[in-house]
C-alpha cells in the first residue's frame, strides 16, 4: 500500500492550499456539530513513520474543531525494562491489562471525535517484536540481524508462532473497529508516510535544535538505517488491516499542505456518509428505553390475584414472546463451542451438601484459595470470576464465601447495575473494558457483560440486531481477556422456580431481607419462557472452548458454595503448576 504514494509531484503552493483548505474546515466544522446532535461517534487514528508529522496533522484539525466534543489519545512507546521486569510473561500473561484495553478506555462518547496518535497498530507492533525478539524496535538492532527478523514476521516463518501473534493482533484490531462501526461509529485510519531521506532530515532536525531534542532520542535516529525493512512490515501490516469497515488511507506527509487537505477531505466525506445514513428506528426506540431505565410493568393483575384466565393469557403471552425472541437468535457462533454446552432442562436440582461436610469443605476450600491466591499474584496472573443466574439463586452469597478468602486488597466486586447515561453513550462492552483487574489481582463480577443477550434482549433495552451480534463481540471480548492471560470463569448459579418462589417468600416475611425482593422480581417470574429460551441461546452461543459455562446447581447454596470454590481452587491450581 505504501507504494501509492507519489513523492516526486509538486508541492502546493499556499495560493492552491489556503482556499481548499478553508472550505474543508469550515464543513468539517459544521458537520462535527451536527454529528454530535445525532450522536454520531468519529475515531480517527494517525499512524506512520518517527517524524512524519502526526501529531502537527492532528494539531490542524484541533485548532479549528470544538474542543468539547474532541479528545487526543497518545500511545506511548512499550516501556521494555517494564515488560522485562514483569514476573507475569512467564505464566502466559502478556501485561498489567490487555493491550486493547487502553484504547477502549480511550474511546469518547458517541457524538464525540477521538484522534488517536498512534494507537493499537504502534502498540501491536511493539509488542510483537518484544514478544517475539524481546526488543521493542529494528533500530535496536544491525540492519542485518533486522532484515532477518522482518523476513519472520512479514513472510511465512519456520516458526508458527510468530505467525500466531501478529494474527493474534489483527484479529483484535478487527474486532476492534468492527464493533465500534456496529456501535454507530465511523473509523477512519491515516498512515503519515514519508521517504527514508525525508525522515532522515526531519529527525535530525529535531535533535540539533535543543527546544525539540527531547521528541527525538538516539534510538530513534538511528532508526532510519533500518528504514527498508521497517518498510516491509509496515506495508504488510497495512495490508492485513485494511478492512472494509476501516480501510487506511496513506497520505503524503512530505508536502505537509497536500496532506492537509487529504485528510480534511477524507473527514468530511467520511462524516457526510455516516449522516446521510437512515437513524434505525428499532434502535432508537431501544435506546430511549434503556435510557429510561425500567421496563413498563405488565397490564395484568399481580400475581396473587389473578382469575385462571389472566393467569393463561401472561403464559401464552410469555411463550410467544419466547418463541419469535428463539427465532431471531443466531444459528451458530463463529467460535468454536464445547459440544456439552449447559441446558437449562437438564440441570440437577436434588444435588445437595449436608450441614456438617458444609462447614468442614467450606474452610478446607477457603483456605486452598487463600494459599493460592497469594501465589497467583506474585505470579502476576489476574482471575476474573463471572456469575449470572436466577433471581435468589444465591449469588450474592456465593461471591461473600469466595471473597471472604481472599485479601481484601487483592480483590474488586463488580456490579453490573443499569447502565449510566455515558455508559449508553458507548459500545456496550466499553463499561466491561474499563472494569478489569489489575494482573494479580481478582476481579468478581455480580452479573455481567451477558446483560445485553439476557435482561436487553428479553426487556427490548436493545435491537434484535444488536442483541443477536453480541453473542460474538463477546467472544471476542473473551479471548482477548483469555490471551491477556487472565484465568476466566464464568458461573451459571441455577436455581428451580419452586425453590425460587420459596426463596421470594421468605425474604418478603423477614425484615433482614425485604430489601432484596422487588416487584421487577415478581415480574420476572412471569417472564420465565423467555428468560429461558435467551439463557440456553446464550450457554448455546457463547460456551466457546476458552470461556465455557459452568453450571451451580444452587438449590442446595451450600453445595453450589463449595463447587464455586472448589472448581476456583482446581483451575488456579492448574494454571500455577503449568511452568
Amino acid at each position: 500500500m505504501l507504494e501509492s504514494v507519489d513523492f516526486t509531484r509538486p508541492s502546493l503552493t499556499k495560493e492552491e492550499y489556503k482556499p481548499q483548505r478553508d472550505a474543508l474546515m469550515s464543513e468539517l466544522v459544521v458537520l462535527q456539530q451536527q454529528a454530535h446532535k445525532r450522536g454520531v461517534g468519529l475515531v480517527v487514528l494517525f499512524e506512520g513513520w518517527n517524524g512524519a508529522g502526526k501529531g502537527g496533522r492532528i494539531s490542524d484539525l484541533m485548532y479549528n474543531l470544538d474542543a468539547r466534543a474532541t479528545s487526543v489519545h497518545v500511545t506511548e512507546d512499550l516501556d521494555v525494562g517494564a515488560a522485562r521486569e514483569f514476573v507475569g510473561t512467564a505464566y502466559g500473561v502478556t501485561d498489567f491489562y490487555p493491550l486493547m484495553q487502553e484504547f477502549w478506555q480511550a474511546l469518547g462518547p458517541r457524538g464525540a471525535i477521538t484522534f488517536y496518535d498512534q494507537g493499537w497498530y504502534t502498540a501491536a507492533m511493539q509488542h510483537l517484536l518484544y514478544g517475539a525478539y524481546g526488543e521493542i524496535a529494528l533500530e535496536d538492532v544491525k540492519a542485518g540481524k533486522a532484515k532477518k527478523k522482518v523476513s519472520a514476521l512479514a513472510e511465512q516463518p519456520a516458526d508458527e508462532r510468530h505467525t500466531d501473534l501478529l494474527h493474534c493482533h489483527l484479529t483484535s484490531a478487527a474486532s476492534f473497529e468492527q464493533q465500534l462501526v456496529d456501535d454507530g461509529y465511523t473509523v477512519v485510519k491515516f498512515f503519515v508516510h514519508v521517504s527514508q531521506k525525508a525522515q532522515k532530515k526531519r529527525l535530525e532536525r529535531l535533535y540539533d535544535d535543543p527546544a525539540t531534542r527531547w521528541r527525538v532520542s538516539k534510538k530513534k535516529l538511528t532508526s532510519v538505517r533500518n528504514y527498508p525493512q521497517a518498510y516491509r512490515l509496515y506495508d504488510y501490516l497495512l495490508e492485513g488491516s485494511n478492512f472494509s469497515c476501516a480501510p487506511w488511507h496513506v497520505v503524503n506527509g512530505e508536502d505537509k499542505r497536500a496532506a492537509n487537505l487529504a485528510i480534511a477531505q477524507t473527514l468530511v466525506e467520511a462524516l457526510r456518509k455516516a449522516l446521510a445514513a437512515q437513524p434505525d428506528d428499532d434502535a432508537v426506540a431501544a435506546a430511549a428505553k434503556a435510557q429510561a431505565n425500567s421496563a413498563s410493568l405488565l397490564e395484568e393483575a399481580a400475581q396473587g390475584d389473578r382469575t385462571p384466565e389472566q393467569e393463561e393469557a401472561v403464559r401464552t403471552s410469555a411463550q410467544a414472546e419466547a418463541a419469535t425472541a428463539r427465532a431471531r437468535a443466531p444459528r451458530a457462533s463463529k467460535f468454536p463451542i464445547v459440544e456439552d454446552f449447559p441446558r437449562i432442562d437438564r440441570v440437577d436440582h436434588a444435588l445437595s451438601l449436608g450441614l456438617l461436610d458444609y462447614k468442614s469443605e467450606l474452610r478446607i476450600q477457603q483456605d486452598r484459595l487463600n494459599r493460592l491466591e497469594m501465589e497467583m499474584y506474585q505470579k502476576r496472573i489476574p482471575l476474573m470470576i463471572m456469575y449470572e443466574g436466577w433471581d435468589a439463586a444465591g449469588k450474592g452469597g456465593n461471591i461473600k464465601r469466595v471473597a471472604q478468602a481472599l485479601d481484601a486488597r487483592a480483590y474488586t466486586v463488580f456490579p453490573s447495575p443499569a447502565p449510566t447515561r455515558p455508559e449508553l453513550m458507548h459500545p456496550h462492552l466499553w463499561r466491561y473494558w474499563t472494569r478489569l483487574p489489575k494482573a494479580g489481582h481478582v476481579g468478581i463480577y455480580d452479573r455481567s457483560w451477558y446483560g445485553r443477550v439476557l435482561v436487553e434482549r428479553v426487556e427490548g433495552f436493545a435491537t434484535p440486531s444488536e442483541w443477536g451480534r453480541a453473542y460474538d463481540e463477546i467472544n471476542e471480548f473473551e479471548r482477548e481477556l483469555v490471551r491477556w492471560g487472565a484465568i476466566l470463569l464464568k458461573f451459571w448459579v441455577d436455581v428451580s422456580q419452586d425453590e425460587q418462589l420459596n426463596r421470594f417468600r421468605d425474604r418478603e416475611q423477614d425484615p433482614a431481607k425485604q430489601w432484596k425482593i422487588t416487584d421487577e422480581d415478581w415480574r420476572n417470574r412471569d417472564k420465565y419462557p423467555p428468560y429461558k429460551a435467551a439463557i440456553d441461546d446464550m450457554f448455546r452461543l457463547t460456551s466457546t472452548s476458552f470461556a465455557p459455562w459452568i453450571v451451580l446447581e444452587s438449590d442446595d447454596k451450600h453445595y453450589a458454595r463449595v463447587k464455586a470454590l472448589k472448581i476456583i481452587n482446581d483451575a488456579l491450581e492448574a494454571r500455577l503448576r503449568e511452568n
